[in-house]
Parts: C-alpha cells; structure tokens; sequence
C-alpha cells in the first residue's frame, strides 16, 4: 500500500491522483494552487484564538451544527468509548464566524471548494466507466451551492499527562462526506491504516495537500472508492507539548442529492451523527 505524492502539475496528475485514492483511499498533492501562506496565517489566528475564552462565546448550535465544540463535548469516534482529545470550530459561510477571522477562513473555503470541484472530475474521469455511470449527477455538480460543505478548524491542545487513558487526539474513524481535503498540519500524526489492520504514517511534509476518501463517496460509487479508517496519534517526548492545529474541509453534497438506491446526502449524514453522538 503506497500512497502517491502526486504533482498538480504534472500532465498525467489526474490519473495518478485517481490511482492512489482507489488503491488507499489518500492521495497526496504537492505544488498545488492553495497558498502556503494563507494556511500558515489561519493556523497563527487559530492558535491564538483558541488561546482565549472568546471561543465559548459562540458555542455550537446542535441543530446548525456550526460554531465552537469544546473539549468537553468532543466527538467519540464510531466504535470507541474515549472522547477524542480536541476542541474545533465549523465553519460554514452561512455560519457563525468571529469577525476578525471571517475574510481570511472564507478566502480559504472559497479557494479549496474550488480545487475541490477539480478533484472530483478527476475522480469520475479517471474512475472506471462502469462505475461514474453509477452517480446521479456530475460529482462536481453535487457541491455545487451546497450549503453542507464544511470546513473545521481543529486543535489538539499539548498533553498534560492527566488525559483519560486509551484516549487519543483522533481515534481510527472514517469520514462522512465524499472527499476530504486537508494541508499537512503544523505537526505530524496523522496515520492511516492498511487492509493487514497495521498503521503507516500519512506523507505529511508541511505545503503539501492531503485528501481521502469519506463514506458518501463510497456509497456512490458502490464501494469501488474504499473511505479508509485513519487516526491522529498522541505524540511523545516534547512533541506531547506542542498544539496542534488542522485545517480539514469536508465535501458535502447538497441535502437532496441521491447517493445510492438506499440513501441521500440528508439521510446518511443523520444516520452517522446520531452514531457520532452530535446529534
């Protein structure tokens, strides 16, 4: 299992994108069109922001599911008892946002919802025929105005050494959503686990861009997709000091788009949050 560092630039980029997300469900970009240091400021504002007790200021709206979601409330990944440890912020640009943050996150959305448009026509160009046929509209098209698409600010605080034990800063979890795009975060940690049940390290240098498979594309596509289980795992020695901050955006389809013969975006994302315990 090997999981391609492919350039955006390179002519056959698509393919082998394609190619890497089929065989481990990630694929890794590099010279790719998100600016460096757009993400670098947004992890500084974060950071900082999530130093102050402003953030509880907008806590989450169960029903919107937009806001703050303390330490406390954190999701406890399908499967696992311990609550994860982190604390995040969605962002939806209907959402709440704290106003000195808002131009900069929505620039970023704007920017990645845009290159991730371009990913899903690889995805059903370079997929098997038999299979894009399979889909209900145009990949790219099931984005397209959705107000679902949502980006998460994440951040795993340094460990004290009092965390409830067996719990990590991201249990082994797959995603909902049919794409996940992400930069490398400002530390490592994030793994991903192949089809022997063992864990390799997801390529993570700091500038590229890293993007997996999440269930609704699996769904969609029959299975031919596979939405692979990955973790971030508590660091040690010094690093266990350090915060770390996450910037993933999830693809959502609009509530009404048909996945499959069983489910729609409404129905299968309902089914997982209750799941999840949000909801």
């Amino acid at each position: 299992m090997q999981i391609q560092v492919v350039d955006y630039q390179d002519k056959d980029a698509g393919k082998l994108f394609v190619q890497s997300l089929r065989e481990t469900g990630f694929g890794v970009l590099i010279n790719h069109p998100i600016q460096q240091e757009l993400v670098e400021s947004i992890y500084k504002n974060w950071y900082e922001y999530f130093s102050t007790e402003e953030k509880r200021e907008l806590s989450f709206d169960p029903e919107k599911q937009d806001g703050y979601f303390s330490t406390e409330i954190s999701e406890t990944a399908k499967g696992h008892a311990k609550k994860d440890i982190k604390e995040y912020f969605h962002v939806y640009p209907w959402g709440r946002i704290p106003e000195q943050l808002k131009e900069e996150i929505l620039t970023y959305y704007d920017n990645a919802s845009e290159l991730a448009a371009e990913l899903l026509d690889w995805v059903e160009k370079y997929g098997p025929e038999n299979v894009s046929s399979k889909y209900s509209e145009k990949l790219s098209n099931m984005i397209k105005d959705t107000p679902n698409t949502l980006l998460r600010i994440l951040h795993y605080p340094p460990l004290s050494g009092d965390e409830e034990p067996g719990a990590v800063r991201a249990a082994a979890h797959e995603d909902i959503n049919l794409l996940t795009i992400l930069p490398a975060a400002n530390e490592p940690g994030l793994q991903v686990q192949k089809q022997d049940g063992s864990w390799v390290d997801v390529p993570s240098d700091f500038g590229s861009l890293i993007i997996n498979i999440g269930d609704m594309l699996q769904e969609a596509s029959g299975g031919y997709f596979p939405s692979t289980s990955h973790r971030v795992i508590n660091p040690s020695g010094k690093a266990s000091e350090k915060s770390r901050i996450s910037l993933p955006l999830f693809l959502h389809p609009r509530s009404e788009v048909v996945l499959s013969e069983r489910h729609t975006q409404r129905s299968y994302l309902l089914e997982r949050l209750k799941e999840l315990g949000v909801k």
